[in-house]
């Protein structure tokens, strides 16, 4: 444990706190027009006394804008700028695969800085309905984009006993992201305040866009993909620290990347501090290049027999993890629960939002330490009994049981299926497929999200109508939650401790 440890430098926790600036953002966006909904749609100047207050004051100070405090539009318009994001993430998630694998890890990541920089400025000087579509697609693509590459990147440069517990910070910033633009939302959902959330938009992606200037090129990808295994060798002792022994992780690339000749180590400790390479990096040795490896493409992973079946557990898990039904609570708790706790919509959806990140934080360490199968079966089981617990509650009228039931649903979705699926996408497949994988996964995600976010107040509508009375759709998703658990327990290996793909799916081969 000490030597795991040892590994976690300050340096290497930079490196996370900056990559996962990107589903910061994410989570940023994906929720950004949720408390001031009836603002910026013009059916409402403010969403509480406390923004009506500040309006107030605002106006007796004599500021003025110059933009419009809202714009006109219907409940479909408002329906296409939400849907959009999840269009535009799915096109970043598909594209980004087969992007990253080519071109390494951190151009990709600049470019969502990009997109989200473009897509924020957008929205914030939007005065139509099309132009908030544009601003909000842009958004969406950085979006899809970055929750393929970094959980690909972390995975990369994390110590590989705890790929589990930094893997989880993805998920862990999506939360952040989330929590932090509804707390905006509940202070500046008023007047063209509102602006001001999508501006902070701006703000973040300029300081992921400066923070990314200082990232290393992912060790593993510079290995596989240019075969320049020296080079990648001493980015990973500088991200592990020259007293940890790389030699194990190092071998895991391939390459013929074994301990280093003696004059490799020579260059690896003689040049550490006095090379570098135009953009920060440790420049490569011209010794110990090695043949790049061949990558897989998007439709390749599926048609071959080896990587097949860990695209159909992807997507299994990517389509588990939102058809338990937690966008349901979360995009549309406000409703839901309007009637079960007395106070404000957009502060009960504040509370939400700390409970999944209070949870997810806490369980980080669980993939670890109990395995990710365990948890995920662990996560779909809890939610599948909370959403009885609140089909029933609600069908009773125990409001009672029905608060408690989606904090519940909420703390077991943190536990497994919101941070282990980003981390197995990365975990059942070699360096050659991991791109494309994740693209399989992402997408998977994103078709999912959008077909439970635009269905589930149709489905739910339709069954309280056809059998009276509401809370019927939970046994749906209590139902979809048996289903999950058997694909798991019979599709999905366990990932962790294994050393490689091979030894995930039992291929790994005798000498013999």
């Amino acid at each position: 444990m000490a030597s795991a440890l040892h590994e976690v430098t300050p340096f290497l926790v930079i490196l996370i706190l900056i990559a996962t600036l990107g589903p910061l953002q994410f989570g940023f966006h994906l929720a950004e027009l949720n408390a001031p909904e009836d603002v910026i749609t013009c059916h409402k100047t403010s969403i509480s006394a406390l923004q009506q207050l500040a309006s107030l004051v605002m106006t007796k100070s004599g500021s003025s804008d110059d933009v419009a405090d809202c714009i006109p539009m219907s409940r479909s318009d408002f329906a296409a700028i939400s849907a959009i994001f999840t269009v535009g993430g799915l096109l970043g998630a598909l594209t980004s695969g087969p992007f990253t694998s080519a071109r390494g890890r951190k151009l990709p990541m600049q470019l969502t800085a990009a997109f989200y920089l473009l897509g924020s400025i957008v929205e914030t000087s939007a005065g139509s309905v099309p132009t908030m579509i544009i601003g909000r697609f842009l958004t969406g693509v950085g979006a899809g984009a970055s929750t393929v590459i970094v959980p690909l990147y972390i995975s990369e440069v994390a110590p590989p006993t705890q790929r589990g517990f930094f893997g989880a910070f993805t998920q862990i910033s999506i939360n952040v992201g989330i929590l932090f633009t509804q707390t905006l939302g509940f202070f500046l959902s008023y007047g063209s305040a509102w602006r001001w959330i999508m501006g902070t938009g701006i703000i973040i992606a300029l300081a992921q866009g400066l923070g990314l200037v200082l990232l290393p090129e992912s060790p593993a990808w510079t290995a596989s993909a240019k075969g320049d295994v020296t080079h990648a060798r001493r980015v990973l002792q500088r991200i592990r620290g020259r007293a940890s022994n790389i030699d194990e992780e190092v071998e895991s690339w391939g390459q013929g990347a074994s301990k280093p000749t003696s004059e490799e180590e020579a260059l690896l400790v003689g040049n550490e501090s006095t090379s570098t390479d135009g953009s920060g990096l440790l420049s490569p040795s011209a010794g110990a290049q090695h043949s790049p490896r061949v990558h897989l493409g998007f439709l390749q992973v599926v048609r071959d027999p080896i990587t097949r079946p860990a695209i159909i557990a992807v997507v299994g898990i990517m389509f588990a993890q939102q058809l338990c039904g937690i966008n349901s609570i979360i995009m549309y708790s406000v409703s839901l629960l309007k009637d079960l706790l007395p106070i404000s919509s957009a502060l009960l959806t504040i509370i939400i939002s700390i409970i999944n990140l209070g949870v997810t934080m806490a369980a980080s360490p669980l993939p670890d330490r109990f395995g990710r199968k365990t948890c995920l079966l662990a996560s779909i089981v809890g939610q599948g009994t909370s959403s009885l617990a609140l089909a029933l509650a609600i069908r009773f009228d125990v409001k009672i049981l029905s608060a408690i039931a989606v904090l519940f649903f909420v703390a077991f979705f943190a536990v497994g299926l919101g941070p282990v699926p980003f981390i197995m996408a990365s975990e059942l497949v070699g360096p050659e497929a991991v791109g494309a994988t994740q693209s399989w996964a992402l997408g998977a995600s994103y078709v999912a999200t959008f077909l439970v976010a635009y269905l589930f107040p149709i489905v739910n509508a339709a069954l309280n109508k056809a059998f009276g009375g509401a809370g019927w759709v939970y046994f749906i998703f209590a139902g979809f939650a048996l289903l999950w658990a058997a694909f798991v327990s019979g599709r999905v290996p366990e990932t962790r401790g294994r050393k490689d793909a091979d030894e995930v799916w039992g291929r790994t081969r005798r000498v013999d």
